[in-house]
């Protein structure tokens, strides 16, 4: 069995080497999510996830820090430079982007880098934190019933869900549907917000029906979560934090575990109710269809 394991963590590792090596020779070209889930044969859907766990800092990050070594490089070789041609290099939009994102990574401006090189700095701006650590996880495989449920879309920045919460919260009081002591409660996370830009993050907060869905003015609407394979893995604490527990399943049991993603977001059972549960003990249930 550590055989097999150990097996299937190398072959996990090996696309993950061929998804680096794709990057650092393809700098200049297309390194969309999309084409980078195809160089590593993994779900586009999931792929942000999955290369945040392994490699330690998210895609647009990686690709932007590889980006920014080699200007590094460039301006610090004796071919002539400038600054702007830099920037242009790296693929930012203006000298400004680009100066502001340098000064970050290395602790200087791009200028004085080109006059007086630090390289003992450069190294330590540029390694990033592959993990290579393992947790101890109890996952569950479970399967997963089709589940009707009523639906409120959260679009926007994650820091305004507890204001749609509200509204959810509003709604199940007036309607009397998917009472909060005898409905269970879910969550739909269409988006990585680590990853997603604000405006564009969707998250889906969810009360299981026993009936249909009447018409109301909140903005609620039927959804049927389909039936599927997952693994559940239990968070407990604030949700807000809930990513400590989330990566995990994607950097250390998935590349052993044989199972493959399918093309669905994962989702939340929210198992406590505030206030009468202490946020630090609340238990949140994660599942991840599994294909």
């Amino acid at each position: 069995m550590r055989s097999q394991t150990s097996a299937a963590r190398a072959a996990y590792a090996r696309r993950f080497d061929a998804v680096l090596a794709y990057i650092e020779s393809h700098l200049d070209g297309d390194l969309s999510v999309q084409t980078l889930s195809g160089v590593a044969n993994f779900s586009a859907f999931h792929f942000h996830r999955q290369f945040t766990a392994w490699i330690g800092v998210p895609v647009a990050r990686y690709v932007q820090l590889m980006r920014l070594r080699r200007a590094a490089h460039r301006l610090a070789s004796q071919a002539p430079c400038s600054v702007l041609e830099a920037s242009l290099d790296a693929g930012f939009e203006s000298p400004e982007a680009f100066s502001r994102a340098f000064r970050r990574a290395c602790g200087m401006a791009p200028s004085a880098f080109r006059r007086r090189p630090n390289w003992q700095v450069w190294s330590a701006a540029f390694v990033v934190p592959h993990f290579s650590r393992s947790i101890v996880m109890q996952v569950r495989i479970v399967q997963f019933p089709e589940t009707r449920v009523a639906a409120l879309a959260h679009h926007g920045s994650p820091g305004l869900v507890n204001q749609s919460l509200r509204r959810f919260i509003a709604w199940r009081e007036h309607s009397g549907q998917s009472p909060v002591r005898s409905s269970r409660s879910f969550g739909i996370a269409h988006d990585n917000p680590d990853t997603t830009p604000p405006e564009e993050f969707r998250f889906d907060i969810c009360g299981e029906l026993a009936e249909p869905l009447a018409p109301n003015e909140f903005g609620v609407r039927e959804v049927v979560m389909p039936a599927c394979r997952c693994a559940v893995v239990r968070h407990v604490g604030p949700t807000d934090a809930i990513g400590e527990t989330i990566y995990p399943i994607y950097r250390d049991w998935l590349p052993s575990s044989g199972e493959k993603l399918r093309d669905q977001p994962l989702f939340f059972h929210y198992l406590s109710v505030y206030p009468e549960t202490p946020q630090e003990q609340w238990q949140t249930d994660i599942y991840v269809p599994l294909a």
